[in-house]
C-alpha cells in the first residue's frame, strides 16, 4: 500500500496506477454540487478562490453534523459524475486529486490525463468508518450551504483506490487499459 501526502506532487502522481491502494495524509477539501457551482462561477468571474486549488485534493463529500465528542459525523463519498460539468475548469486551475465514488465521463478522463491529475475512489456506505481517519475539520467557505459548505479536513491514512490514473486508464473500463 502506497502512502501519499497532500499537497500532491506530480512525481508521485506519475507513479500511481489504477487499482492501487493508497493511504492519504494531509489536508483535503470537501466539495459537493452547490460548492462546485460557486467555485466554478468564481473562477469564471476571475475572482479569488476561498482556497488555492493548486496541487490540492477535493473530496466529493457533505459531512453530517458531528456527534458529541467527535470531530466529524459520517463523511462518505458522493457520486463524482455529478461534478463532471465543473471538473475541467478546476483541473485547469491546478487541482490534482479528486475523491468520490462511481465512474467519470470520457471527457473528464481525458482532462485528468491532460492536466496530470488522479481520481480516487473511497468506500461507499462506510461514512462512519471513514470519519475515524479525520483528525480535524475547519469550515472554509459557503457556510450557508450547511453540509455542502467547503470544509478543510485533516486526514491521516485515509483509504483510497486509484480509479483513473495519469495515463487515463479507468478502473471501470477495461477497454481503456
Amino acid at each position: 500500500m502506497l502512502k501519499l501526502n497532500t499537497p500532491l506532487k506530480e512525481e508521485e502522481i506519475l507513479k500511481l496506477k489504477i487499482g492501487q491502494y493508497v493511504l492519504l495524509t494531509g489536508k483535503i477539501y470537501t466539495l459537493r454540487d452547490q460548492a462546485h457551482k460557486r467555485i466554478f462561477e468564481t473562477i469564471k468571474g476571475g475572482e479569488a478562490l476561498p482556497f488555492d486549488l493548486k496541487n490540492q485534493v477535493i473530496y466529493y463529500c457533505g459531512p453530517t453534523p458531528h456527534p458529541k465528542g467527535k470531530i466529524i459525523g459520517s463523511c462518505g463519498p458522493t457520486t463524482a459524475s455529478r461534478m463532471d460539468k465543473f471538473t475541467n475548469l478546476l483541473l485547469k486551475a491546478g487541482l490534482k486529486g479528486m475523491i468520490g465514488k462511481g465512474r467519470r465521463s470520457e471527457e473528464i478522463i481525458k482532462a485528468i490525463k491532460k492536466y496530470k491529475a488522479v481520481y480516487f475512489l473511497t468506500y461507499a456506505g462506510c461514512g462512519a468508518l471513514l470519519s475515524k481517519y479525520v483528525r480535524k475539520k475547519i469550515p472554509i467557505a459557503y457556510l450557508d450551504l450547511g453540509p455542502e459548505a467547503i470544509y478543510q479536513l485533516e486526514v491521516r491514512d485515509f483509504p483510497l483506490i486509484v480509479a483513473v490514473d495519469i495515463e487515463g486508464r479507468d478502473i471501470y473500463g477495461k477497454k481503456r487499459w
